[in-house]
C-alpha cells in the first residue's frame, strides 16, 4: 500500500532532479584568480592597474593589484582588458523578439515563446548581463517563472532574474490589442485591472504564480503634438498607491511604464520603485524622484532602434521626433540630479546587443563612470541585490566581465565583452 501511494515522477522531472542532485554532489571547485591589465572599482572610479580577483566558490574572496594565489588556484589571464562587475539590464523582455510584437500573442504559442525566451536569456548572459529585470512577458503570463527557476537550478544558462509575469493594464490601455477588430476578442498582452481593488487582486494572483515584482502600464498611447509629448495616464495616484502598498505587504515593489505627465507625477507621488522610459518629467516629478530616490530608466536603445528601423518615412519621422524630444528632456533630468538605472527594453531588437544603452546614455549627456554606476550600483539596488552584486568587493557574488580597453575612455567597449563569469562559474572565455 505504501508503494501505491508513492507519487510518480515524469521522466523530465526525474532528469531535472538528477541534474540538481548531481550538481549538489560535485566537490567544491578550485579557487580561481582572474588577472587583467585593469580593474575598475565602480563606486569610486578608481582604476587598479593591473587588477586581480580571487574567487572561491560563488563569492569574491579578494580584490587588488595583487591577490593571494592559493596553491590549487586556477589562473585565468585576460590580458589587455578591464575587469568590471557583471552588467545589469533593468528593463528587458525575454519573451519578445524582433518582429511584430503584438502578433506574437496570437501567432506563437506560450511553449514556443518560452523556448525563445530561454535562448534570449542565454544570449544576454553571454553578452555580459549577469542580472536582469524582466518587465513583462507580453501575454505569456507567468511563463517567466519557469525560465527563472530553470536558471536558478542550473538547467539552462541565463542571468539572475527578477520577473513580473504579465504587466498590468486597463481595458483599452497601452497593451490591449487596440488595433484589432474587437469582435475577434484578441487577447491583451497584459492583465486587466481597472480599479484599485482589481489591481490588488491581480497583484496577489501574480505573486502566487511566482512574480518577484509588479509591472504596471501608467501611460499610453503616446503622441507628439506641436513638439510636445501627449500621453494619457491610466491610473490615478490613489490607485497606484494602493498597488504600491499591496506590493510592499508582499515584500516587493511596483515599477511603471510611464512616458510623461501627469502619469509620471502620479507614479512618483505613489512611491514606485522606478519610472521606466521617463521621457517627460515635470520639475515637481523630478523633485519627488530625487527626494524618494526613484530612478528613471531611460531605455534609449528601443527609441533609437525604431527611429532607424521604421517601415515608412512617416513612421521614421515620428519616431525620430520622439527620440529628439527624449534627448532634450534627458539633459534636463541630468541637470536636476535625479537617479538613473540602465535598462534597454531589449526584445523588439536582438537580445545580447543591449549594451548599446550605455553608449547612448553617454552620447546624450552622462559621464561614463556615472553610467556604469547607474547600471551596476543603482541596478543592483533596484533589483533588490544591493551589497551582493554590482561591485567587485570581497563577499559579493562573483559576477565578473572583462571588456577590451578602458570603459572610462570609451564606454562602447561594454558592447564587446570577452569574458563572463556568473556566480563563480566561467560561462564565456
Amino acid at each position: 500500500m505504501r508503494n501505491l501511494l508513492r507519487p510518480v515522477l515524469s521522466p523530465i522531472a526525474v532528469l531535472a532532479l538528477a541534474t540538481v542532485f548531481a550538481r549538489a554532489q560535485q566537490p567544491p571547485s578550485a579557487p580561481i584568480v582572474l588577472h587583467a591589465a585593469r580593474l575598475l572599482q565602480v563606486d569610486t572610479g578608481n582604476l587598479l592597474q593591473p587588477g586581480e580577483i580571487l574567487v572561491e566558490g560563488e563569492r569574491i574572496k579578494a580584490v587588488g593589484t595583487v591577490v593571494d594565489h592559493p596553491q590549487d588556484a586556477k589562473l585565468i589571464e585576460l590580458g589587455d582588458t578591464t575587469l568590471l562587475p557583471g552588467l545589469i539590464d533593468a528593463h528587458v523582455h525575454l519573451f519578445l523578439h524582433p518582429g511584430a510584437e503584438d502578433l506574437q500573442t496570437v501567432e506563437e504559442s506560450v511553449p514556443w515563446r518560452t523556448i525563445l525566451a530561454e535562448q534570449a536569456a542565454k544570449a544576454d548572459l553571454l553578452a555580459g548581463f549577469t542580472a536582469e529585470r524582466d518587465m513583462g512577458t507580453e501575454g505569456a503570463g507567468s511563463a517567466d517563472t519557469a525560465v527563472r527557476d530553470a536558471i536558478n537550478q542550473g538547467l539552462i544558462l541565463g542571468p539572475r532574474l527578477r520577473i513580473s509575469g504579465n504587466a498590468i493594464d486597463i481595458l483599452g490601455g497601452h497593451e490591449d490589442a487596440n488595433r484589432f477588430n474587437p469582435a475577434q476578442h484578441v487577447l491583451s498582452n497584459a492583465d486587466y485591472a481597472n480599479t484599485a481593488d482589481q489591481l490588488i487582486q491581480v497583484i496577489r494572483e501574480q505573486h502566487k504564480e511566482g512574480a518577484s515584482f509588479v509591472k504596471i502600464y501608467e501611460t499610453g498611447p503616446d503622441r507628439m503634438i506641436d513638439g510636445v509629448l501627449r500621453t494619457p495616464y491610466q491610473y490615478t495616484e490613489a490607485q497606484l498607491a494602493a498597488a504600491v502598498e499591496e506590493a510592499h505587504r508582499l515584500g516587493t515593489v511596483v515599477a511603471v511604464h510611464a512616458m510623461g505627465e501627469p502619469g509620471t507625477l502620479y507614479a512618483a507621488q505613489a512611491g514606485v520603485a522606478s519610472i521606466d522610459h521617463a521621457t517627460q518629467l515635470s520639475d515637481e516629478t523630478m523633485r519627488l524622484m530625487k527626494e524618494k530616490h526613484i530612478p528613471a530608466v531611460p531605455t534609449f536603445t528601443i527609441f533609437d532602434y525604431f527611429a532607424h528601423n521604421s517601415t515608412s518615412a512617416t513612421e521614421a519621422g515620428s519616431e525620430g521626433a520622439l527620440l529628439d524630444y527624449k534627448i532634450a528632456e534627458f539633459k534636463k533630468q541630468i541637470a536636476a540630479g535625479i537617479p538613473f538605472a540602465v535598462g534597454s527594453d531589449v526584445g523588439p531588437f536582438p537580445h545580447g546587443t543591449q549594451a548599446r544603452e550605455l553608449t547612448l546614455m553617454v552620447r546624450y549627456g552622462m559621464k561614463p563612470l556615472s553610467v556604469l554606476q547607474a547600471d551596476m550600483i543603482e541596478g543592483a539596488r533596484l533589483l533588490g541585490w544591493a551589497g551582493q552584486i554590482g561591485e567587485l568587493k570581497p563577499g559579493y557574488y562573483a559576477d565578473v566581465v572583462a571588456v577590451p580597453g578602458n570603459p572610462l575612455d570609451d564606454i562602447s567597449v561594454c558592447e564587446r565583452v570577452s569574458f563572463v563569469m556568473k556566480n563563480g562559474e566561467v560561462v564565456r572565455q
